[in-house]
């Protein structure tokens, strides 16, 4: 197994810092997986036990300058690393106004991620910082539980409102109870709704729309007023929304009645997938 890859183009650099700040803040641990055309980052607790599941992926060409992998087998071209989140997104803090940054898998007595970023001095003469990310190689038998989450039939999708206000409205919920409402309808209206013994609070949204196809997939059966719910932790929401420093170009709700709700979000060269589950 071999992995090299260099960083060197600005914009580059800050997106992948991004990505990486983004991912810490939604998973305290995640596997890396490293194919020749991609890199994803991977969260796979089981939904079954209620826990939330995420899908980050990156295409390799639009960060790398240069990009060397050989994963376990030719047949079996990929390596999964798991490691701990915040690390890596440590390590690339202090990649601001780097020139290069350069990462590559090595063994230091136990497997590491080697970060080295070569950054510009006062006196242009230029010194590298290292950082040893430790990973744990995860071996080939375990790989079926990290593969893709398939998306079930949603009852409705829906386009999501400014996520930052979204945000906000959580936040304040959140004082009031653990539990969310998330419900939407095939007419562009989404509510947030939290209901307790002593109150009952809804934010409603209207005109988000809704994607074209999915839509006229569910709507061959489905009045398009109806509302389509799901019960969840208010918490797991919370968390996904402050993990994103950007509003995406394109963010979808699915929403499969009492069972799932996936977000499905698009920034620019990054695509992310987020499963919360229902409460049983």
């Amino acid at each position: 197994m071999k992995f090299r890859a260099k960083l060197v183009d600005a914009a580059c650099l800050n997106n992948f810092t991004r990505v990486s700040n983004m991912i810490a803040k939604l998973a305290k641990t995640c596997t890396l997986r490293i194919s020749p055309d991609k890199l994803n980052f991977i969260l796979s607790d089981k939904v079954a036990n209620g826990g939330v599941s995420m899908w980050c992926e990156l295409e390799q060409e639009n960060f790398f300058s240069e990009f060397q992998m050989e994963g376990v087998s030719a047949e079996n071209n990929a390596i999964y690393l798991e490691l701990t989140s915040e690390n890596l997104s440590r390590a690339l803090k202090t990649a601001q106004n780097a020139r290069v940054l350069k990462i590559k898998l090595t063994n230091k007595h136990f497997p590491c991620l080697t970060v080295s970023i070569e950054l510009l001095s006062v006196s242009s003469s230029s010194r590298v910082v290292t950082h040893d990310i430790p990973v744990k190689v995860i071996p080939r038998k375990l790989w079926k539980d990290l593969q893709e989450p398939t998306v079930p039939d949603a009852d409705v999708s829906i386009y999501l409102p400014v996520l930052k206000t979204m945000k906000s409205i959580v936040e304040k919920m959140k004082n009031i109870s653990n539990h969310l409402i998330i419900e939407a309808n095939l007419n562009g209206e989404l509510n947030l709704k939290i209901e307790t013994e002593l109150v009952c609070v809804t934010t409603h949204f209207k005109d988000l729309g809704n994607p074209p196809l999915a839509s006229e997939n569910a709507s061959q059966d489905r009045n398009s007023e109806q509302m389509a719910e799901v019960h969840i932790d208010i918490r797991k929401l919370l968390q996904f929304l402050a993990g994103q420093q950007v509003n995406p170009t394109k963010a979808t709700c699915n929403i499969v009645k009492n069972k799932i709700v996936h977000f499905d979000l698009l920034h620019e060269d990054v695509s992310l997938q987020y499963f919360i589950p229902a409460l049983s």
